[in-house]
Formats: C-alpha cells, sequence, structure tokens
C-alpha cells in the first residue's frame, strides 16, 4: 500500500507542478496589467483633485477630455495621427529598456530624423517618389539611431549615464535642428517661421484608404510588431534580455553586452528619427520647430505605461493621443490652457513611476499564494 501511495505521489506530482507554473505565469500576467491600471487611476485622482482645487468640475473635464479624444469620428481622426508618432517615440526607451537602460532624450531623436529626411528630401527634387520616400526614411532612421547610439557607447565604454547623456543628447539635437533650419538649410522664403526647403507634393505621405489618417499610423503599428517579434521571438531578442536580467551573468555565457547595447540604443533611436520623418513627410512637408512639440517627452510616458511592451505601446499611445486631442475641447468649452493635458500626463508619469514599488508584491494575491 506505501508503494502504491508513493507511486500516485510521485505521479500526481508533475501535474501540480504544472497547475503551480500556471498559477504563477497568470499572476505574472495579472499583475503587469493591473499596475498600470492602478496608476492610470491613481494620476486621473489626482488630476480631479487639482481640478477641484482650481474650481473645475472633475466629472465635466473628463467628459471633454473622453468627447474631445473619442466621442466622435473627427475626434477619432485627431486622436490617431497624435498617436502615430507615440508609436515610434515611445519604442526609444521601450526598446533599450529591455537591457536595463533608461534612455529619455526621445524628442532629440525625432526632431534629427526630421531634418535629415527634410534635407535628403529636398536634395532628390525630381527623383521618383519611391526612391525619394525610402531614401528619406533611411536617413530619418540613420540619423535617429546613430545619435542614440552615442549614448549606448558612452555607457558601455566610459559608464557614463545612459539616462544623463541621452536627455543632454536630445537638448543638443534641438539646438542643433534650429541651427541647421535657421543657418545652412533655410529655405529663403520662410520668413516668419525658419524651415528647410519644402519636400515637394509628389514625396509627401497619403492616408489610409476611406481615412484622413496619414500612413504613418500603419507604419509605426507594423514597427512596434516587429519589434515584439525581434524581443520576444529570436535568439538576439533572448540575449537583450539575458542582458537587462544579469550583464555579468551575459558576459560570462559570452554574450556581446557592448554590441548589444549599442545595437539597442540605435534601434530605439531610429525608431524616433522615422517618426521625424513621417513627421515631415506627411504632415508638415518641411522640418522647423513644429517638429519639437512633445512627441518625444509623451512618448516616455508611453513606454513606461506600456511596462516597454512593444504591443502595449499601440493601446497606450492611443489613449494618450486621445488626452492630447481634447486640449483644444478643454480651451474651448472651459477656458482651460492647452498645458492642462500636460498637467494630468506629468501626474501620471509621477503615478507610473511610484507604483513600480508594486512590482512583484500583488503577484502572490493573484497566483492564490
Amino acid at each position: 500500500m506505501a508503494a502504491v501511495a508513493e507511486t500516485s505521489g510521485e505521479a500526481a506530482s508533475p501535474t501540480r507542478g504544472a497547475w503551480a507554473l500556471d498559477r504563477d505565469r497568470l499572476g505574472a500576467i495579472a499583475e503587469a496589467i493591473a499596475i498600470p491600471l492602478i496608476a492610470l487611476l491613481a494620476g486621473a485622482a489626482l488630476f480631479a483633485l487639482f481640478m477641484l482645487a482650481t474650481g473645475y468640475d472633475p466629472v465635466e473635464v473628463y467628459a471633454l477630455i473622453w468627447a474631445g479624444g473619442f466621442g466622435s469620428s473627427f475626434s477619432w481622426s485627431n486622436t490617431l495621427l497624435r498617436a502615430a508618432p507615440l508609436l515610434l517615440t515611445a519604442l526609444y526607451t521601450a526598446v533599450p529598456a529591455r537591457l536595463g537602460l533608461v534612455v529619455i532624450g526621445n524628442e532629440g531623436a525625432l526632431v534629427l530624423g526630421g531634418v535629415a529626411a527634410a534635407g535628403i528630401g529636398f536634395a532628390l527634387a525630381g527623383a521618383p517618389a519611391a526612391v525619394a520616400i525610402v531614401a528619406m526614411g533611411l536617413a530619418g532612421m540613420l540619423a535617429g539611431g546613430i545619435w542614440v547610439a552615442l549614448a549606448g557607447a558612452l555607457r558601455h565604454f566610459r559608464g557614463v549615464n545612459e539616462t544623463i547623456s541621452s536627455l543632454l543628447l536630445s537638448y543638443l539635437a534641438i539646438a542643433l535642428m534650429n541651427h541647421l533650419v535657421e543657418g545652412p538649410l533655410r529655405d529663403p522664403a520662410s520668413l516668419n517661421k525658419p524651415s528647410t526647403g519644402h519636400i515637394g507634393d509628389g514625396f509627401m505621405l497619403g492616408a489610409l484608404p476611406g481615412t484622413d489618417i496619414h500612413v504613418g499610423l500603419a507604419i509605426g503599428i507594423v514597427v512596434c510588431l516587429i519589434c515584439h517579434v525581434l524581443i520576444r521571438h529570436t535568439r538576439t531578442g533572448f540575449a537583450m534580455r539575458v542582458v537587462g536580467g544579469n550583464p555579468a551573468a551575459a558576459r560570462l555565457a559570452g554574450l556581446g553586452v557592448g554590441p548589444l547595447l549599442i545595437g539597442a540604443c540605435f534601434l530605439g533611436g531610429a525608431a524616433a528619427g522615422l517618426a521625424g520623418m513621417i513627421e515631415v513627410a506627411a504632415v508638415h512637408g518641411r522640418a522647423n520647430a513644429s517638429l519639437a512639440v512633445g512627441y518625444g517627452y509623451t512618448g516616455i510616458l508611453v513606454a513606461f505605461l506600456a511596462r516597454h511592451n512593444a504591443l502595449a505601446i499601440v493601446p497606450v499611445a492611443i489613449l494618450l493621443g486621445g488626452i492630447g486631442a481634447s486640449s483644444g475641447l478643454l480651451q474651448r468649452r472651459l477656458d482651460l490652457p492647452d498645458a492642462s493635458v500636460l498637467v494630468l500626463q506629468g501626474l501620471l508619469f509621477v503615478a507610473i513611476l511610484a507604483s513600480e514599488t508594486l512590482r512583484g508584491r500583488l503577484r502572490p494575491y493573484f497566483s492564490g499564494r
């Protein structure tokens, strides 16, 4: 009888182990969803208190935010147009984060990508449209990628903190953009607002069929899908996650930590540079100060709210795009300044940072342990 009981116990053990593993996996997934939701609710509650303190009805404010971002087909078009660059600027932060890096110079990579694309587009006047658009995309990606790879190289070779260096490089990139569009690349016809020459209507990106939304939205979604596959389903992505988990162990395993660090920074910067190219080729037609409107900074929030998951970036970018799209309606209806939505975004970011203290603490509740 004892032998039978022992045998039964051995046979049941793998089943119990598999069930425990499933519970742990489900608990981890539930925690990954719950923490951003808690942060969203906390940030929204803080903003409601702020509205109350300044004499506004939070219910009315949130109703207008919903109406301005998602309440009509026009609102949705505006939201998705704003979400398109956020998809790509968020990858700037999300991809290097897989290796444990915190890079936040998103705005700089975007504006440099836009300037490079505008310069190439203007120089290729008369070339076939397909050739020019591809060249503009490559120029934007190279400009953004190389610029951010500098932060990765400084981290690897000199031990410079990548957060500080990427932020400083962003300010330098914006200054360089202003120098170029007001100096060597300036169109003499741009009097009140210094700009590069127009790339030409033939090089502009069109809209998605049946919509007023440019193809940059589709490009951003496709790039997010590619990054997800790269990080989750390739050998390189596995190596990146190993480096992010334990760089010392990665070195002992023979992984090239330096190339992976610099390569991840280049890939993130290339995505943000592509966002700059899309802003030029789908919206402005030229590079000027309108490129630096905060899409890069909002992309940082998108990446953190999505917890650096390339797929989760898509719905989060749409949510933040809707919040940004509602600023005009808030201003018209309640006489609130445009900066009000920036206050909301700032409170959400603070809540996201604070919510990281919950990581690992909620998992036992969801897994039933």
